[in-house]
């Protein structure tokens, strides 16, 4: 087994017809390398699900061998005021191509940028558009000021399906010649909800150990709860036993040391699949938005969990 580099970036495709559960998207963009043309593209979506792999692969296949000379990669995350724009991005636009028509500039996190930021982007996209062309990446396409999205042909990546993240998972194991068995495969992709990036570095955690990959280590490298853990609390909580479901709390905070965050969002996950009427899980729903909102805002977690499990015992 080879761990000199991540396997997020030694599996990372390099050709668009590599990257999986994203057909439509992929047939898009290769129509974009037969014609040596894109316009400006923003791809959007959460962490995890390909955006930068597209660009990259984008890149290599409409540069070739220089695409290194062609292409630049900027975080606004690290960099969001405007001086990056007026700056380092503008003078990458201004000059010519290597080899091509245009150059590549790609922006990734770029809902970070601060207002002034992405209006004088805007600008910088209008002025250089002769020579370059802008792949914006973001969470929230909503923080991207409308006079942008409307330069942009828009790319909305969402979760990837479980068949994809199996299919890869899969083809990595057998390139490092270790064993998943089927309850680690199904503890990842619950782990990973979508997120590529998350499933292979699970893996990874998980084969550091050196045996074969099942579920029991899975969740003991990822921190994470089971379900049926998170199941027996609620249902606990719901069936009016606080006490018992308090003890079950105490032993997600205290012996797997999970945050609260990431029980709260396991019981919203799981409230969703329990076999409850619709106005009771709207109900619940609504119940653990509010403590979730008081946890982000810094309240005590021990105590807000448990004031979560008491409303739900309390309501029969």
């Amino acid at each position: 087994m080879n761990f000199e580099k991540p396997w997020t970036e030694k599996y990372r495709p390099a050709k668009l017809d590599d990257v999986v559960g994203r057909p439509f998207i992929v047939e898009r963009l290769k129509s974009y390398v037969e014609r040596k043309n894109m316009p400006h593209l923003l791809f959007a979506g959460p962490a995890g699900v390909g955006k930068t792999t597209c660009a990259l692969a984008l890149a290599r296949e409409m540069f070739g061998d220089s695409w290194h000379q062609n292409f630049q990669e900027t975080n606004a995350s690290d960099e969001r005021g405007i001086n990056v724009v007026r700056e380092r991005i503008k003078d990458f636009a201004r000059t010519m191509s290597i080899g091509g028509n245009f150059k590549i500039i790609f922006l990734d996190e770029s809902d970070a940028l601060t207002p002034d930021a992405q209006n004088a982007l805007r600008r910088t996209m209008e002025i250089y558009t002769s020579t370059c062309r802008f792949i914006l990446s973001c969470n929230y396409s909503s923080k991207i000021i409308p006079p942008i999205q409307s330069r942009c042909a828009i790319f909305r990546f969402g979760p990837l399906p479980d068949g994809a993240i199996e299919e890869k998972l899969n083809m990595i194991a057998d390139n490092e010649k270790i064993v998943i068995k089927e309850s680690g495969m199904e503890a990842i992709k619950y782990i990973a909800d979508g997120d590529m990036r998350k499933a292979e570095n699970t893996m990874q955690a998980a084969a550091f150990l050196g045996k074969d990959i099942d579920e029991d280590l899975v969740y003991q490298v990822s921190s994470r709860a089971r379900p049926e853990e998170i199941v027996d609390m609620i249902n606990a909580a719901i069936s009016g036993n606080f006490l018992a479901s308090r003890r079950l709390l105490d032993s997600l905070l205290i012996e797997k040391g999970l945050s609260g965050e990431d029980i709260i969002t396991q019981v919203h996950r799981q409230i969703l699949e329990l076999e409850l009427p619709e106005e009771r899980k709207v109900d619940l729903i609504d119940k653990i938005g509010e403590h979730e909102f008081r946890l982000v805002e810094g309240s005590n977690e021990r105590i807000q969990l448990e004031a979560l499990l008491a409303r739900l015992a309390k309501k029969q």
